[in-house]
């Protein structure tokens, strides 16, 4: 991947990424959510990574967003129009923004860039993924289905008053 191509792909992840949290209207921030998410699967194509991007675009960008779709729906949520707290707030935002943003640049001017590492033969592959998804983390990908679960049981219930 190109320099060039990587800093646009970069700005429009980041663009996307800031209106989900930016956007008032629930459902354009699922949207954003959507952006950012395809926009991610595209950076793993890039790292040759193609089935983590697939997984990425069916599991995240499809099935949770459509969960959270399908809640936002459900409760009917509307835009509500917000009140910010004062200049003094806004002005304190920005400032803890502006310095954030000072220490990642500080902390990425000072990272040593490591050599590449060799990858062991068959990373990447959909074999190695199950096996190491399926034995070391068996219990974290349970709860995970466990906690989806939880989540459409009670958009049911949710649907059922």
């Amino acid at each position: 991947m190109s320099e060039l191509l990587f800093l646009v792909l970069a700005v429009l992840t980041v663009t996307a990424a800031t209106s989900v949290v930016a956007v008032a209207n629930p459902v354009r921030s699922a949207l954003g959510l959507v952006a950012t998410l395809f926009l991610l699967s595209i950076f793993f194509v890039a790292l040759d990574a193609q089935l983590v991007a697939v997984l990425q675009v069916i599991v995240y960008a499809g099935a949770i967003v459509v969960l959270f779709l399908f809640v936002i729906m459900l409760l009917n949520l509307q835009g509500e129009r917000r009140v910010t707290g004062g200049m003094g707030l806004v002005a304190a935002a920005t400032a803890g923004a502006l310095a954030l943003t000072a220490f990642l640049v500080t902390l990425l001017a000072r990272a040593a860039t490591a050599p590449a590492a060799t990858l062991p033969p068959g990373f990447g592959e959909t074999r190695a993924l199950a096996e190491r998804l399926f034995t070391a983390h068996l219990l974290a990908f349970e709860l995970t289905s466990l906690l989806l679960l939880v989540a459409v049981v009670g958009a049911v219930a949710l649907s059922r008053r």
